[in-house]
């Protein structure tokens, strides 16, 4: 007689997560907060802004993966409304001094990359909701935060804002995850290398200047200081929060934050090419979590978005001299990575799936689930 079938085994129909994306994240910010101490050690740095901003990407990106596999949803409903909050407090003299202490009132850059954060969890909320009338409050969000753009008089912040709508709108319509954040990166790589060759001065005259009368001739001399010491010290840099101190821009100037206004310029300046490097990897440590996240494709390539919003942001502005903001881009990137408790479905609660065709592989639901 033969013997009875053995019972199916409970598993997750689901694939576990590779640790992969953890790993990678763990080496690249570590070996950032490594070479801020080398740098400063061989220039009299000042490595405590690099260090708090490497701490407050990870403890976003912590938070963000520990929410998000709770209740993505409502949590990135939440943190839009409260990006957008910190935004117009920070957006207005003398209002929120709470939130004001990690962002100064008034600061245009701050603003922006609090307003990028707030849209893409909006649509990121917007993306994955069930309900249509979740869906269309989010979207709806997401339009107000572009219209408080406008109001602050930040173009750069209304841009970024419609990029990163625009981009959740087609992302719905997406099936290869892995060409889109490539072809986000290629947008990183380009603003970047633009704003590099408008401090080198190696632009096209028409469209140089009509460059710098967008940018403001104080902005791009800024620049060209970056580009100098990155020339003179292009190992170590000049040292960690050293730029200040350096530039001659910054010194004859009375309303100088001591920054450059240009993240990439930045690192080049005062942690040299490695710095440069490591500020690259970082984004490319974002990009590749979310190739492998377990969300849905569209979910993924609004935070990507976002994410590449922000650093187009970054390029032009100081948004990243602000711990909320780094804060921010670790959460909503924690928060796209994450796998919700609710994808480990046993098999024996979904016989059906044995005899229903197999998706095809682009295709991923709208939602954080198996991506």
């Amino acid at each position: 007689m033969a013997a009875p079938a053995e019972p199916p085994v409970e598993r997750s129909v689901v694939p576990e997560r590779s640790g992969a994306p953890d790993v990678v994240g763990a080496v690249v910010l570590g070996a950032c907060a490594v070479w801020a101490l080398i740098s400063a050690a061989g220039t009299d740095g000042r490595p405590e802004g690099v260090l708090l901003a490497v701490l407050a990407v990870t403890a976003g990106y912590a938070s963000g993966r520990i929410s998000g596999s709770l209740a993505p949803v409502a949590t990135a409903s939440v943190m839009a409304v409260a990006w957008l909050a910190a935004a117009i407090a920070s957006g207005q003299e003398g209002f929120g001094t709470a939130v004001a202490v990690g962002t100064p009132p008034g600061d245009t850059g701050a603003v922006a990359g609090l307003l990028v954060l707030a849209a893409g969890a909006a649509c990121c909320a917007a993306t994955a909701a069930g309900p249509s009338s979740v869906r269309l409050t989010m979207t709806l969000l997401a339009v107000t935060i572009a219209g408080a753009a406008l109001l602050f008089g930040s173009v750069a912040g209304f841009v970024a804002v419609l990029g990163v709508l625009l981009c959740s709108l087609a992302a719905a319509r997406t099936r290869r995850r892995v060409a889109g954040l490539a072809g986000l990166a290629l947008v990183t790589a380009l603003v970047v290398g633009a704003s590099w060759a408008v401090a080198e001065q190696v632009l096209p005259e028409g469209l140089s200047v009509s460059l710098e009368g967008q940018l403001t001739q104080h902005r791009v001399a800024l620049w060209q200081d970056a580009a100098e010491l990155a020339k003179e010290h292009p190992l170590l840099g000049s040292g960690p929060d050293r730029f200040g101190d350096l530039s001659p821009t910054v010194t004859q100037s009375l309303d100088s934050d001591s920054t450059p206004h240009s993240a990439a310029l930045q690192q080049a300046a005062e942690q040299g090419v490695v710095g440069v490097l490591l500020l690259g990897a970082v984004f490319g440590w974002l990009l590749y979590g979310l190739a492998r996240s377990a969300c849905s494709t569209p979910v993924v390539l609004t935070a990507g978005a976002a994410l590449t919003a922000l650093a187009a942001v970054a390029s032009v502005g100081n948004a990243l001299s602000f711990t909320p903001v780094t804060a921010g881009a670790g959460l909503l990137a924690g928060l796209a990575t994450a796998r919700p408790e609710a994808d480990a479905i046993p098999v024996s609660s979904i016989t059906s799936a044995h005899t229903s065709t197999a998706p095809d592989e682009g295709e991923r639901p709208h939602g954080y689930g198996p991506g």
